[in-house]
């Protein structure tokens, strides 16, 4: 079952976390269908393996949005790197950590049944500091 998406005023993105399967529905930037794109329903499986799993790839699976779950041990961290013009929502699955914010790495606590909201043009870095692997979901998206 496909969704096209036609002369749509305002872009709303949904995710649903459903027994390991994430379903999305998008637009591009400005709210419009872009005939480019292919803009169809999508709907797959949370990988249970402990690595990384991409899950949108921006165009033409998306109007631009990017995202993937990350698996990370105890110990272990995504590395610093800035979000540029995009805005990113993560989704925390299992496990905890701290989520490491701007120039000064304010730190906040993340981990299970969370999300963080981290704005454009912002330097950051999540670390599991738990005992237990810790895993999310994240989702970029361009701001223009």
């Amino acid at each position: 079952m496909t969704n096209k998406l036609k002369n749509v005023e305002n872009c709303i993105v949904s995710f649903i976390f459903l027994t390991g399967t994430v379903f999305v529905i998008g637009c591009n930037s400005n709210g419009i269908a872009s005939s480019r794109v292919t803009q169809e329903y999508l709907s797959m499986r949370l990988s249970s393996q402990p690595e990384y799993q991409a899950l949108l790839r921006g165009t033409p699976q998306t109007c631009g949005m990017r995202s993937g779950r990350v698996y990370l041990k105890p110990g272990e961290d995504c590395g610093t790197h800035s979000t540029e013009a995009n805005e990113e929502m993560l989704v925390f699955l299992a496990g905890k950590g701290v989520s490491l914010t701007g120039q000064e790495e304010i730190a906040r606590e993340v981990g299970k049944d969370s999300i963080i909201y981290i704005p454009p043009y912002t330097v950051h870095n999540i670390k599991n500091t738990g005992t237990d692997p810790l895993v999310y979901v994240y989702c970029v998206a361009p701001i223009k």
